[in-house]
């Protein structure tokens, strides 16, 4: 298994910290979750219901009716490899590291991108997945190159995948409502922006053909009929969509200027994370660590990935940047 943010049970063990007394900004999920009430007895009780008003909540918010519910993004970044023969697949070398474990999984070969393209794709190139915002650089690419990509994939039976994950942010940047196009397939979920990773609710956009095929391969109830009650209400609550993204874009400013302060400028910045490249990365990691605060590491390439605080965390974080090299 790959490491992923939010292991807080391993940080606990090995920093001999209670669980409940750490500050995680190891994830970039949002930390002002969707606020949800009680969930109705019936739902607990009955097998979830897919004619149910989720997907009519989903085509209004994505802008698609193109669209199949999943157990988060995760479900569809595992399945996809196997709906495809055996291609060459492009990766960003510094991507979510799910996607080319999987396509390596399903017996293709994967090209890692250490540069994008300015212009056209290396003709050889039959399927491009990225990362739109990336995770964890934070890059975001213009829809007119994504879709001058596309054309160049599809008009030879390839295809370009982007997990938008993190676009909840800047949804006008988004390629969902183009979904209906062959070769597009986009993924989006509600861990990050709403907060609500533990539901693990996702969504695939692509060609009504893709959807029917995925959805046999992943099965009946795939996501459970709490989850999709409670993505259906944080996708039709657009006046908490709107004041949320306000608030975000604030404190993504305040924790930027804030590294800045302590000598950590970040090479990204997004509106749920900061993206810090620096040669104390693994040094700095363990010194937050034993002040209860856990964030990404990237080891392989000398950078730290910061989450935003909760409201009780901002003098946390700074107080043990202010001593790290004291």
């Amino acid at each position: 298994m790959l490491e992923h943010g939010g292991n807080l049970q391993a940080a606990a063990e090995r920093y001999g910290i209670p669980i409940d007394e750490w500050l995680d900004l190891s994830t970039g999920i949002n930390p002002h979750s969707y606020p949800l009430a009680n969930i109705p007895a019936q739902i607990w009780q009955r097998l979830p219901q897919e004619t149910d008003e989720l997907n009519k909540a989903a085509a209004e918010y994505y802008g698609t009716r193109h669209l199949l519910v999943t157990a988060g993004s995760q479900a569809a970044i595992q399945a996809l490899p196997a709906l495809y023969p055996p291609s060459l697949v492009a990766i960003p070398s510094v991507m979510y590291a799910e996607h080319a474990k999987n396509w390596l999984a399903h017996r293709h070969k994967v090209m890692p991108l250490h540069n994008l393209p300015e212009g056209d794709l290396p003709a050889e190139i039959e399927i491009l997945v990225l990362c739109n915002p990336n995770n964890p650089t934070a890059t975001t690419l213009p829809t007119s190159t994504l879709l001058r990509w596309h054309r160049q994939l599809a008009c030879k039976g390839g295809a370009l995948i982007v997990d938008e994950a993190f676009m909840d942010t800047s949804p006008e940047q988004s390629l969902c409502s183009k979904a209906e196009l062959q070769g597009l397939v986009l993924l989006r979920s509600l861990g990050k922006f709403f907060g609500l990773a533990g539901a693990r609710v996702g969504f695939v956009m692509a060609e009504p053909k893709l959807l029917e095929t995925l959805n046999e391969k992943l099965g009946p109830w795939a996501v459970a009929g709490p989850a999709r009650y409670a993505a259906q209400l944080a996708l039709q609550d657009i006046a908490w969509q709107t004041n949320m993204r306000g608030k975000l874009r604030e404190d993504s400013q305040r924790l930027k200027l804030l590294l800045t302060q302590y000598g950590l400028p970040p090479a990204g910045s997004h509106a749920l994370f900061q993206w810090v490249p620096t040669e104390e990365a693994i040094s700095l990691h363990a010194h937050l660590a034993k002040h209860g605060i856990w964030v990404r590491l990237f080891s392989e390439w000398s950078a730290l990935r910061f989450g935003l605080p909760s409201d009780y965390g901002w003098g946390k974080l700074e107080s043990a940047l202010a001593t790290f090299k004291d």
